[in-house]
């Protein structure tokens, strides 16, 4: 019996994993949820399909996306992450990392904590979709513009209101599994 997926997802076993075991997972760990939106970021312009087979490498070369030591970085660093050919070799980007890893820990300060932060765009729960087909899928919604203003007011870079609904659907923040698809959440929609 052949197994339906959300149209997204291509042949590659890591991408079958992805989908399958990752996306749409509600998430709540502070550190990971930094590293996914971090990693969302680095995909600006590009497909999550290529940031996902350097996801490894860049968690390596990133010290695993810990903000604390990721603020530490300095040129000789950067200069060593733009050599390296693993990885998205675009300066802004690295750069970002480094800076919203600042106002990362600036946000679990302030606000008890950057899931509990985020969690509250969408009322501390996940939000459940209806879609039928990819097509109803949007790019962005009023709750993933509001993420982006209020982290952009905290001073992040990279957090447009496409980029934060890819983040609040990879999160589990939003459930956007198609009708068709195995890993759609049962019950009643309470989104869309």
């Amino acid at each position: 019996m052949k197994i339906t997926r959300c149209a997204w997802v291509n042949e590659d076993p890591l991408y079958i994993a992805y989908h399958d075991e990752e996306w749409g997972k509600p998430l709540y760990d502070d550190r990971k949820l930094f590293e996914l939106l971090m990693l969302e970021g680095m995909q600006a312009g590009l497909s999550w399909y290529t940031v996902l087979k350097k996801r490894e490498h860049l968690r390596e070369v990133f010290d695993g996306f810990d903000p604390q030591r990721i603020v530490l970085y300095d040129e000789a660093k950067i200069q060593a992450l733009l050599q390296d050919s693993g990885i998205i070799r675009n300066r802004l980007k690295i750069q970002a990392v480094i800076h919203n890893a600042a106002v990362f820990r600036q946000i679990c300060r302030e606000e008890g904590g950057f899931a509990k932060y985020l969690w509250s765009f969408t009322g501390g729960k996940p939000v459940i979709n209806r879609w039928e087909t990819r097509a109803e899928v949007p790019s962005s919604t009023p709750q993933s513009g509001q993420m982006s203003k209020a982290l952009k007011k905290k001073g992040m870079k990279f957090v447009g209101s496409t980029i934060c609904y890819a983040f609040m659907q990879a999160s589990g923040m939003v459930d956007d599994h198609t009708a068709d698809c195995f890993c759609r959440t049962k019950g009643p929609a309470s989104g869309s």
